[in-house]
């Protein structure tokens, strides 16, 4: 097995962190407790990035995300800010010749997300959207599975991502000019599953309810593909469930348990029901240094798009939730922004 492939770091790649949220706190412990170098923190303040710095022991703290990309002592910047800041920061970051791994959604449409993916090829550098869930170690083993034909034809995916979350209006999920809604914060998984396991779908119906500041409080879309298949996915931002995947296949199907997107167990089943596979492997820390692995692998061997998630399907992961929130009636300012 290779370095990378048990989401560990030989160290030598030289990380920055760019926003000081909980997201930022959960991906700087996994790259902390597994090798990898983060060598600075950047945030609007001095006095967060100093914070953030010393609960974690990061040797440079910067007061402004500028300070932070033009750092010469980092090679790499993680960008964990709200969604409408993914497009700046990742381009102030690749344009001062960092590699950067952005939070999902990568960003607020497909637009953005091609301004990024082309700048980082222009530039030789590595672009990864952070959608942590593809590179942990149950997702790699449910596509060899797919791929050596157990399930036989997949038909049909089912993928929910429902959440009790914050209710106070003023909160990022709620609010329209942070990105927020269900859509791009939860439903950005199965979307993204959808792509994993079936690829680009042919045509998308969506329908949504929305909250009172007006972004999406719950979506469901059915893909549909050239053959026929189908993914079911679903949202919400206000319902807790058990967030379980399943992939439906002509010879059997693969349940996935709760948490699917997590470090999680799942069984493969015949279709009568009979056992196969069970899969259920500990993963250290809570799994999301397998990412950073991945964009340590690309930055050695010299690669800007790996097989697990190339640059350009992100592009099409957030093409395809442009058209969800065209057919749900969910615009946001990012939209009518023209490109330089």
């Amino acid at each position: 097995m290779t370095h990378h492939a048990n989401g560990t770091s030989d160290g030598q790649i030289r990380w920055g962190i760019l926003g000081t949220g909980f997201i930022a706190e959960l991906q700087t412990q996994d790259l902390i407790e597994n090798g990898f170098t983060v060598q600075a923190v950047g945030s609007r303040t001095l006095e967060s990035s100093k914070a953030f710095g010393s609960k974690f022991s990061i040797p440079a703290a910067h007061e402004s995300y500028e300070a932070l990309a033009s750092d010469p002592d980092v090679d790499v910047i993680y960008i964990a800010t709200p969604h409408p800041f993914h497009h700046a920061n990742a381009l102030l970051a690749l344009n001062a010749g960092k590699h950067v791994l952005v939070e999902k959604a990568f960003t607020m449409n497909a637009r953005e997300a091609q301004e990024i993916a082309e700048l980082a090829e222009s530039r030789g550098l590595v672009a990864l959207e952070a959608m942590w869930s593809r590179f942990l170690p149950h997702m790699i083993r449910l596509r060899e599975i797919i791929g050596e034909g157990t399930i036989g034809e997949v038909r049909k995916i089912v993928a929910s991502h429902n959440q009790n979350l914050p209710k106070d209006p003023a909160h990022r999920l709620n609010d329209p000019a942070l990105g927020g809604g269900a859509l791009l914060d939860l439903g950005v998984y199965p979307v993204s599953f959808a792509f994993d396991v079936l690829g680009t779908p042919e045509t998308i119906r969506a329908s949504a309810s929305m909250t009172a500041t007006g972004v999406d409080r719950q979506t469901a879309a059915i893909f549909e593909y050239a053959d026929g298949q189908q993914a079911v996915l679903d949202c919400e931002l206000d319902a807790a469930g058990p967030n379980r995947a399943v992939v439906i296949g002509t010879e059997g199907w693969i349940d996935i348990e709760p948490t699917w997107y997590n470090p999680t167990p799942f069984t493969v089943f015949d279709s009568l029901g009979n056992v196969l596979e069970r899969f259920d492997r500990p993963v250290k820390s809570r799994g999301m240094q397998f990412q950073a692995a991945e964009l340590e692998r690309l930055v050695k061997e010299g690669a800007t798009a790996g097989a697990i998630l190339p640059p350009s399907e992100s592009v099409a992961v957030m093409a395809a939730m442009d058209e969800i929130r065209r057919q749900i009636g969910l615009s946001y300012a990012a939209d009518k922004e023209v490109a330089e």
